[in-house]
C-alpha cells in the first residue's frame, strides 16, 4: 500500500494518443444510443484492447506510473478501514442508502444490508435476492425502496428476463418492509413508465413521495416511446405500502411532436444524448427544491407541492456535456454539481486526449430568489490523475461532506476510485483526499470501481461494482468538524439540512 502525501504526485497515463484520439471522436460522434448510462444496462462487461495499449498498460504499471492491479493507492489523509467482498449475490453492486446503524447496499441481484457500528468490520445482517437491475435503494422508516429498470416475466423477486416486446413484461419500483432488518419482506410493487432507473424520495409524515427517473432508451421498447418528457410521482401511505400508486406524471419538458421539448440530441448537437426522460433527481426538502439530471438538460425546479413539481430553470451544454447523470447540492442551496457520464459508465474517459472538461462534474451557481432562480455555470472539477486504457472512470454518485461554511464534496469514479474535493469557490474547485485501486485486467476494459461513495456519520462507504462494500475514514482538519453531524437516515438524493 502506497501513502501519497500529495493527490497529485502520481501521474498516469492512459495508453498512446491515438487510441485515446479514437476512443474521443467515437464518443463524440455517436447519438444517444452510445451514452448507455450505468455499465450493467450494457450486457458486456468487458472489452478487449489492443495489444499495444495492453502493452503500454503493463508498462505504466511496471514503472509506477499507475497502480498495479487491485494495488490500492491514496492520500495520506484517507485510511482505509475495511472491504467486505460480495458474498450471495455475484452482479455489480449499485447505490447506497443509511438508516442508524446500517447501510443498505443495491446489487443487480437484489439487496444487502450491513450492520456498520463497527465501521472497522461491518457485519452482514441480510441478503436478498431479488433480481432487477439496478435496484437503485432507499429508505425510509419502516420501508425499503428498489428501483427496476429491466424487461422482467412479473414484479415477484423470481422473475427472470425477457424480451420488453412481451404484453407480460414488468419494469417499476418494488417495497420492502425492513422493521426486521434481519427479514425484510416484500410488500408491494408499483409499475411505472419506463421502469425506474433510479428513484427519489420525498417524505412526509403520513407518506413517502417517490420521484421516479426514467427514459426511453429507444423505439424497440413498445411500452416506452417518445416522448418521455416527464417523471412518474408515486405516493406510499406508511402504514399501508400496499396501496402505494402512481399519481401523476408531470411534464418537465413540454414540446410539440415525439421528440417533447427536450434536448433534440445528435444530429443536432452531436455527441448529446437525446432527453427522454431524467437519469436522477436530487431534492432538498427543507428548500423546496430539485435538481435534475435529465440526459441532455440540466433542470431546477420547485417542489413546494410534491405532487406537482415546477421548473424554475433549464440549462443546456452541448460543447462537454454528453449525459447529464446526476446531481448535488450544497447546504446553502446557492449551488448545484451536475454530473456527466461520458460513455454510459463503461468507458476509459479520464485521459489526457478527452481532457478536464468531457466527464467531469459542472458546478452551477443558483441566482436570483424563488421562481425566478438561474443556474449559472461557474467551472468544471475533474479528478486530476489520468487512468488506464483499461479502467471506466467517469464522473458519478457522491454526497456533500457537511462542514459550515464550506462546499466539501466525496465522489466516486469509477475505476478512477474516490475523489474528496473542495468547490467553495465554484470557480476554483481542488481535490483535497483520495482512494483508488489500480485497474482490474490489462488485457480488456473491465467495468468496476466505485459506483457511489457517501460520507455518513463520520465515515465514507462505498459501494465498488466487483470489490465489494469499502468503509474510509478521513483524517483532515478541514472535514474533521463534519464528524460531529449525526444523521438518523440518509438518502443521498433526499439531501438533509445537515445544521438544522
Amino acid at each position: 500500500m502506497n501513502l501519497l502525501k500529495d493527490p497529485r504526485t502520481r501521474h498516469r497515463r492512459l495508453g498512446v494518443a491515438a487510441a485515446a484520439a479514437g476512443l474521443l471522436a467515437a464518443l463524440l460522434t455517436a447519438g444517444p444510443a452510445a451514452a448507455t448510462p450505468d455499465p450493467g444496462d450494457s450486457p458486456a462487461a468487458q472489452k478487449k484492447i489492443s495489444q499495444s495499449d495492453e502493452a503500454i498498460a503493463e508498462a505504466a504499471i511496471a514503472s509506477g506510473e499507475i497502480p498495479g492491479q487491485d494495488e490500492i493507492v491514496h492520500s495520506d489523509n484517507i485510511e482505509h478501514l475495511a472491504n467486505i467482498p460480495k458474498e450471495a449475490l455475484p452482479n455489480f453492486n449499485s447505490d447506497l442508502a443509511f438508516q442508524g446503524n446500517y447501510a443498505f447496499a443495491g446489487n443487480y441481484d437484489g439487496f444487502r444490508i450491513f450492520d456498520i457500528r463497527n465501521p472497522k468490520a461491518p457485519k452482514t445482517v441480510a441478503q436478498v435476492l431479488c433480481p432487477g437491475s439496478q435496484n437503485d435503494i432507499s429508505v425510509s422508516g419502516d420501508l425499503l425502496f428498489l428501483s427496476t429498470d429491466s424487461s422482467r416475466s412479473d414484479n415477484s423477486c423470481a422473475s427472470t428476463s425477457q424480451p420488453a416486446t412481451e404484453k407480460s413484461s414488468w419494469e417499476g419500483m418494488k417495497i420492502f418492509d425492513i422493521s426486521d432488518k434481519a427479514n425484510p419482506k416484500y410488500v408491494a410493487a408499483v409499475e411505472t413508465a419506463c421502469g425506474s432507473h433510479t428513484h427519489t424520495l420525498v417524505p412526509e409524515r403520513k407518506n413517502v413521495y417517490l420521484y421516479v427517473s426514467s427514459y426511453s432508451p429507444s423505439a424497440t421498447f413498445p411500452d416506452c416511446q417518445p416522448p418521455h418528457d416527464g417523471i412518474s410521482v408515486i405516493k406510499v401511505p406508511r402504514k399501508s405500502p400496499e396501496k402505494a400508486a402512481v399519481v401523476g406524471f408531470p411534464v418537465l419538458f413540454p414540446g410539440e411532436g415525439t421528440d417533447g421539448g427536450g434536448n433534440p440530441g445528435s444530429p443536432t448537437n452531436p455527441g448529446v444524448s437525446k432527453t427522454t426522460g431524467c437519469h436522477d433527481i436530487t431534492v432538498l426538502p427543507s428548500k423546496d427544491l430539485a435538481a435534475g439530471a435529465c440526459m441532455g438538460d440540466g433542470i431546477l425546479f420547485s417542489i413546494k407541492d410534491p405532487a406537482n413539481p415546477k421548473v424554475i430553470d433549464r440549462v443546456q451544454d452541448n460543447v462537454n456535456f454528453a449525459f447529464w447523470h446526476s446531481a448535488t447540492f450544497n447546504q446553502d442551496a446557492d449551488k448545484v454539481v451536475f454530473t456527466d457520464e461520458l460513455g454510459g459508465g463503461g468507458a476509459a474517459t479520464c485521459s489526457a486526449a478527452i481532457g478536464p472538461n468531457r466527464g467531469a462534474d459542472g458546478i452551477y451557481d443558483i441566482v436570483g430568489k424563488g421562481d425566478k432562480r438561474k443556474l449559472v455555470f461557474k467551472s468544471y472539477y475533474k479528478i486530476p490523475r489520468y487512468q488506464a486504457d483499461t479502467e471506466n472512470c467517469v464522473a458519478h454518485n457522491g454526497s456533500i461532506i457537511p462542514v459550515k461554511g464550506k462546499d466539501l464534496m466525496v465522489q466516486a469514479w469509477y475505476q478512477g476510485g474516490i475523489s474528496v474535493w473542495d468547490f467553495t469557490n465554484s470557480a476554483k474547485p481542488k481535490e483535497i483526499a483520495y482512494f483508488e485501486r489500480g485497474p482490474l485486467t490489462t488485457d480488456a476494459l473491465s467495468v468496476g470501481g466505485s459506483w457511489s461513495a457517501y460520507y455518513y456519520n463520520g465515515y465514507i462507504y462505498s459501494n465498488d461494482i466487483i470489490k465489494g462494500f469499502d468503509v474510509l475514514k478521513l483524517n483532515d482538519r478541514r472535514t474533521d468538524p463534519a464528524k460531529r453531524v449525526k444523521l438518523r437516515e440518509l438518502n443521498v438524493q433526499t439531501q438533509p439540512d445537515y445544521f438544522d
